[in-house]
């Protein structure tokens, strides 16, 4: 997501840090629907001006925190072999589909997509799992893999996981060197 917005003046770091803030924490606690801007702005004591110069809606903002977030919850050090750097994928997979702030906004505006089509096009648009799934796998593969391929291989990684979360189950539970097998051979047969 971007850090300057379109229109008006810059963005201040720090009001954009206390709005990213306030909406995991108003979500948590009010949930999505009851979520609003004028409730996001009074928590993260900034004006309501401020939100509407550098977003649109609740689910881009829900969307820039949830980014922010997984930017770190997701990112794997880079050592140890490709197997052992998927796995370590998948398990922060799994914290972050069930036990961040910033996975309950992504479980919350993958909700509101399926009946929505301005949040649907805003995800579709903006692909956090699939887009830290790919730096992994591109780094651990040393290859440059056609789309399609990466593509299916980011499916086969992330989709156990993802949907064994979001159906409630632990994801902890599978067998995360099996999945991360299993994306290996989808990307050398992409070559």
């Amino acid at each position: 997501m971007e850090q300057t917005a379109g229109r008006g003046r810059p963005r201040s770091e720090s009001a954009r840090i206390a709005v990213l803030h306030a909406v995991d924490d108003l979500l948590v606690e009010v949930g999505y629907a009851s979520l609003s801007l004028k409730g996001i702005a009074d928590r993260a004591g900034v004006g309501r001006q401020t939100l509407y110069r550098w977003w649109s809606t609740k689910a881009e903002i829900l969307l820039e925190a949830s980014a922010h977030d997984a930017r770190h919850e997701l990112a794997v050090p880079d050592t140890g072999g490709a197997e052992e750097q998927l796995v370590a994928y998948l398990d922060a997979l799994g914290v972050f589909l069930t036990r961040s702030h910033a996975g309950t906004a992504y479980r919350a505006l993958l909700g509101e997509a399926q009946h929505d089509p301005a949040v649907a096009e805003l995800l579709a648009r903006n692909d956090l799992l699939g887009d830290s799934a790919r730096l992994v796998i591109a780094r651990v593969t040393e290859d440059d893999l056609p789309e399609p391929a990466l593509g299916r291989a980011v499916a086969t990684l992330v989709g156990p996981a993802f949907f064994w979360a979001l159906t409630g189950h632990d994801p902890s539970v599978l067998d995360r060197a099996a999945a991360a097998r299993a994306c290996l051979e989808e990307a050398r047969a992409g070559r």
